[in-house]
C-alpha cells in the first residue's frame, strides 16, 4: 500500500525524500520523513529494476527546495542566540504560502487525504530544533522554553543557500522569555512604596509648564515620583543587571500601606526580568548586593530563580497576614473594656465598606473578612499596642478606626470611642492552606542544599 501511495506521489514530478516521506510521518517510528522517502523510492526502484536517481532538494516542486535548508537554518538560529544563557528553546515555523498550497495539491494529486502524515510546517520544526539542540546542548521545551526562535521561510531564497549562501539573520525572529527570581522584602523603613509611584502632578515626568518654559514639577522636586524610592527600585536594578535583562517588573504578594513597615519573615515577591541574557546568577550573591545598596531601608532574603508559574502564585494564592498597631484613643478607656472588646473581635467576620481612604481606585463594595486572633497590651488609658491576625484582605486601620461606621464590628465602635492606627506594622504574610514556596516552581535548589553541597566540596 506505501508503495502505490508513494508511486502516486512520484508521479506528480519531482518531489525530494523529505517531501515524499512525510505523508507517511505515521509509519515506523524512529525513520526522518527523508528516511522514509528515500526507502520508498529505493523499494520501487529495486521493484521496477530502474536506476536509482533521487532528485536534489531544489528540484523538489512541493518545497521548492527549503527541505534541504534544515542546517543551514540551524546555524543561523545558533548564531543569533550566541551571547544568550538558555537551557531549553523551541523552534516555529512560517511556511509560505505557496508551499502549502503545494503540499496539499501533493496529496490532492496522489488521492491522499489532505492531512495524511505530517506538514512541511512540523517537520521544518522538528528538524531544525533537533539541529539546534545538537549545536547548542540544551533541551526543546514546547510548555515554556527560555528562548524561542521563529524562522521565516519566505524571508529568504533556498535556492541561493543551497548553492552556498547563509540564511540572513532576518528571517530568524529569536525570542527570550523572561526570567524570574522570587524572594521575600523587609521594609525597615516608613513611607517607601511597594512599587513606583509616579507623581500625580507631572505624571512621572519630572517637569512642568511655567512662564518660561518647562521647569522642575514644584509637587516632587523634578524626580517625578511621589517617594524618593520603592522596594522595585532597590531591587529591580540589581536583578535586571545581573541577568543582563532589558527590563523588570515587580510582582508583590498584595502590599503594605505606604506608612507601614514590613517586618519578621517579609512578603513574597517575585522580580520578572524581561530578554534575559544570563538565567544563572547567584542568589546569594545578588541578595548581599541589595541589601548592601540598600543601607537598611529595605532587606531581601531567600532569593530563588524561580518559573513563570510562581508570578501566578505570588498574585493569586491565598494568603493571611499578622500585623502590630499602635493605637490611640481620643478617650481614656479601662482595660476590662480593652480586653472584652479584642476578645469579642478575636474569631470574628466583619463587614467592611471601601474605606474612604481608598474609595477613589476601588469599587464601592461590603467585603466580609475574618479576624482569626486578636490581642493587645493597654499602655496607658489612651495608647494601645493591638497584635492581630487577620485573612487577606482585611483593612486593618479600619478595623480600628470603624472608619465612621463602614466597618462592623470595630475596636472603637465596640469601646464607644474614637480609635486612630498611628504606627502600623505587617509582621506576617504566610498562605492560607499551604507556603508560598513549593519547589515545583523554583529552578535552583535551596539556598541550605547549595551551601551543604558547597562545604562538602571544600
Amino acid at each position: 500500500m506505501s508503495t502505490e501511495d508513494a508511486r502516486e506521489l512520484l508521479s506528480t514530478g519531482a518531489v525530494c525524500d523529505s517531501c515524499l516521506g512525510r505523508p507517511f510521518a505515521d509509519r515506523s517510528f524512529g525513520l526522518t520523513n527523508a528516511e522514509r522517502g528515500r526507502a520508498l523510492r529505493t523499494a520501487i526502484a529495486i521493484e521496477d529494476d530502474d536506476d536509482f536517481e533521487p532528485p536534489e532538494p531544489e528540484a523538489c516542486w512541493v518545497c521548492e527546495g527549503y527541505c534541504g535548508t534544515f542546517d543551514a537554518v540551524a546555524e543561523t538560529i545558533a548564531a543569533e542566540l550566541e551571547g544568550v544563557e538558555f537551557a531549553t528553546y523551541q523552534v516555529g515555523t512560517r511556511v509560505p504560502p505557496l508551499v502549502e498550497e503545494n503540499e496539499r495539491l501533493l496529496r490532492e494529486d496522489a488521492g491522499l487525504e489532505p492531512d495524511v502524515g505530517e506538514s512541511l510546517k512540523r517537520e521544518t520544526n522538528r528538524e531544525v530544533g533537533r539541529r539546534v539542540g545538537s549545536k547548542t546542548g540544551t533541551e526543546v521545551d514546547f510548555d515554556r522554553p527560555d528562548v524561542l526562535a521563529v524562522v521565516d521561510l519566505e524571508a529568504f531564497d533556498p535556492l541561493d543557500v543551497l548553492a552556498g549562501e547563509d540564511v540572513t539573520g532576518h528571517a530568524v525572529d529569536v525570542q527570550i522569555n523572561p526570567a524570574f527570581v522570587y524572594g521575600r522584602y523587609r521594609k525597615l523603613e516608613r513611607d517607601i512604596p511597594q512599587t513606583e509611584w509616579p507623581c500625580r502632578e507631572c505624571g512621572g515626568s519630572g517637569v512642568q509648564l511655567g512662564e518660561n518654559g518647562e521647569e522642575p514639577c514644584d509637587y516632587c522636586g523634578g524626580s517625578g515620583y511621589m517617594y524618593d524610592t520603592s522596594v522595585e527600585q532597590v531591587v529591580r536594578p540589581h536583578v535586571v543587571e545581573a541577568m543582563d535583562g532589558e527590563a523588570g517588573t515587580f510582582h508583590g504578594a498584595g502590599r503594605e500601606d505606604v506608612d507601614a513597615r514590613m517586618l519578621e519573615d517579609g512578603r513574597p515577591f517575585v522580580l520578572e526580568v524581561k530578554r534575559p541574557k544570563r538565567r544563572d546568577p547567584d542568589p546569594a550573591a545578588l541578595e548581599r548586593e541589595i541589601n548592601d545598596a540598600a543601607e537598611g531601608a529595605v532587606e531581601v532574603e531567600g532569593l530563588r530563580l524561580a518559573t513563570y508559574e510562581m508570578v501566578e502564585r505570588v498574585k493569586e494564592h491565598d494568603a493571611s497576614k499578622h500585623y502590630r498597631a499602635d493605637v490611640e484613643f481620643s478617650e481614656p478607656i479601662d482595660e476590662d473594656a480593652f480586653e472584652t472588646a479584642l476578645a469579642e473581635l478575636s474569631g470574628t467576620t466583619v463587614e467592611q465598606y471601601t474605606p474612604q481612604r481608598v474609595d477613589h481606585r476601588r469599587a464601592g463594595l461590603t467585603r466580609e473578612r475574618t479576624v482569626y486572633e486578636i490581642d493587645g497590651d493597654l499602655e496607658s488609658p489612651t495608647r494601645a499596642e493591638v497584635r492581630l491576625h487577620g485573612e487577606g484582605g482585611l483593612y486593618v486601620k479600619e478595623l480600628i478606626s470603624s472608619d465612621e461606621g463602614r466597618t462592623e464590628p470595630s475596636l472603637a465602635g465596640l469601646l464607644g470611642t474614637d480609635a486612630e492606627v498611628t504606627a502600623l506594622d505587617v509582621t506576617g504574610v504566610e498562605g492560607e492552606d499551604e507556603p508560598f514556596e513549593l519547589e515545583a516552581y523554583f529552578r535552583d535548589e535551596p539556598r541550605r542544599e547549595r551551601e551543604a553541597s558547597a562545604d562538602r566540596s571544600n
